[in-house]
């Protein structure tokens, strides 16, 4: 038997079972490389998990205590003891109070969307329309006192105090009764 032979029969059998072994370590090495980034995922698809839970309870937190403010304010507004009103530069009413909506005597679904100018009466309309052209023109807080009501209808002596909001292009009216304080 020729040596040569042996040798080149036995390095390539050797040679295979390397390749074999190789190949079987990459496998296992892919395998536990996918379990690795599947880890690796798997940990930062947690912490993304708890990060929305965090942000979460926030904004149920911040949910919360705008309604609380909402509340508050609406409160504040709604049944404040003088009358608030919004306007826009022709006297179109677009928010109003319960007192203003009292006030000027209508009710306030009513009053939405109407022209103040209709529940001014007409001795004070010149001064109403004077004070108005004022409140838009320099955007600074005027003041006058008017008579609400129309028609025969004189219901209420009123103190307004308005100042325009520039960005809106609408005035926010305060009135208050002075019935009493002139009789």
């Amino acid at each position: 038997m020729n040596s040569e032979e042996f040798d080149f029969t036995g390095s390539r059998m050797l040679r295979k079972k390397a390749e074999a072994i190789l190949k079987e370590k990459k496998e296992k090495a892919k395998q536990e490389d996918l379990e690795s980034d599947v880890k690796k995922l798997l940990h930062e698809l947690q912490v993304h998990q708890i990060e929305l839970e965090m942000q979460n309870e926030e904004l149920q937190q911040a949910y919360q205590e705008a309604q609380e403010a909402l509340k508050k304010y609406t409160l504040l507004y709604d049944f404040a003891p003088m009358g608030y009103l919004t306007i826009s530069g022709d006297g179109t009413i677009s928010d109003l109070n319960f007192s203003a909506a009292e006030m000027i005597g209508e009710k306030r679904g009513r009053l939405i969307d109407a022209n103040l100018r209709l529940f001014i009466a007409d001795d004070s309309k010149s001064e109403f329309n004077a004070f108005i052209d004022k409140v838009f023109a320099n955007e600074i807080k005027q003041s006058c006192v008017v008579v609400l009501g129309n028609g025969d209808n004189v219901s209420t002596r009123a103190y307004m105090e308005g100042i325009c909001i520039e960005e809106d292009k609408q005035c926010i009216l305060s009135f208050l009764d002075i019935s009493v304080l002139k009789k």
